[in-house]
């Protein structure tokens, strides 16, 4: 099984993700779509991903110009141009491991859990400005900040 994530860099909340027992470009895709259909992408926003085929796709490009997002994209061979996402699958290997689960339909279960509610609702991490706060409080607490006074 793949998965493909899209990380919100501001609030380090899993925004978007897809599963699947393939890595071509509708993976991604998927994950994108997931990510648009949950709100609050801006126009012109960026989507850095590594060099995989998957992401220099057509239909990936075509995908990140129709939600009116821009694509950045690492170096070859450089794991420190994407390091929030490397950072983070690292993350997701110590804290659900590498098992083999008996059935895809159960691998997905636990990445959902672990994504859904473990990593954005319930790990705390250290924000510069609020303290520790899971990544769905940082979301609360940055549109809170961005809300202009009346």
């Amino acid at each position: 099984m793949y998965l493909a994530t899209c990380i919100d860099l501001a609030t380090r909340e899993v925004i978007g993700w897809a599963m699947a027992a393939h890595h071509r470009a509708e993976l991604p895709v998927a994950a994108l779509r997931m990510a648009a259909g949950r709100g609050g992408l801006e126009d012109d926003c960026i989507m850095h991903t590594d060099g995989g085929s998957e992401y220099t796709s057509d239909e990936f490009r075509t995908e990140i110009r129709k939600l009116r997002m821009r694509q950045s994209m690492g170096r070859v061979g450089s794991c420190y141009d994407n390091a929030a996402a490397e950072s983070w699958f690292a993350v997701l290997k110590a804290e659900i491991g590498t098992a083999v689960w008996e059935t895809r339909e159960a691998a997905r279960a636990d990445v959902f859990r672990y994504i859904e509610i473990e990593y954005n609702r319930s790990r705390l991490r250290r924000h510069p400005e609020y303290g520790y706060v899971t990544p769905l409080e940082t979301r609360t607490l940055l549109r809170q900040d961005l809300t202009p006074a009346a």
